[in-house]
């Protein structure tokens, strides 16, 4: 298994930037991509970036150019480096685990972008 603890939401200007962390522990070994997706009221989940286990990291279009995906394998972390926020980034984020065909989900952090 696998357990997933985000942390670093919360409310900014637009404009704004905002880094949130995802803290993975359990069985590290097997995880294939890591990744966050987010999820506002009355939408669906969406993805948002993915980075796996060899380093090759993918964006939706809407975050290409602000938002920076990374990870730090000796902290088994890794992290959402959110830049430019506009107030349609505002969700819950909610980070994602691949390992042996499963998913893992975090609890999710609140992103809050407004003036």
């Amino acid at each position: 298994q696998v357990r997933l603890v985000e942390s670093g939401g919360g409310l900014v200007q637009p404009g704004g930037s905002l880094r949130l962390s995802c803290a993975a522990s359990g069985s590290i070994s097997n995880i294939k991509s890591m990744g966050w997706y987010r999820q506002s009221p009355g939408k669906q989940r969406e993805f948002v970036a993915r980075i796996t286990s060899g380093g090759s990291t993918n964006y939706v279009n809407s975050v290409k150019g602000r938002f920076t995906i990374s990870r730090d394998n000796a902290r088994n972390t890794v992290y959402l480096q959110m830049n430019s926020l506009k107030p349609e980034d505002t969700a819950v984020y909610y980070c994602h685990a691949d390992y042996l065909g499963f998913d893992s989900w975090g609890q999710g952090t609140q992103v809050t972008v407004s003036s």
